[in-house]
């Protein structure tokens, strides 16, 4: 019954503890944590990032697809 009600350890922003402010486009490696198999942009409450450097890893990751540096969808769904 104790364990029904622990509490989950708090996810910390990766960024902030590497004290990273800029989140470069480039960082291909970096920015596919952040993106599921089909391509999608995981969300702040799972990757556990605060809200400035979530705004600015979508901007990155969105950049990136742009440049073709990272895809739109999977490899499976095109």
């Amino acid at each position: 019954m104790a364990s029904e009600f622990e509490r989950k350890r708090k996810k910390t922003c990766r960024f902030c503890e590497s004290k990273i402010d800029v989140i470069d486009y480039k960082d291909e490696r970096l920015l596919r944590r952040f993106i599921t198999d089909r391509g999608k942009i995981v969300p702040r409450r799972i990757s556990g990032n605060c809200a400035w450097h979530q705004r600015r890893l979508t901007l990155a990751i969105k950049r990136a697809r742009h440049l073709a540096l990272l895809p739109f969808t999977g490899e499976i769904y095109r």
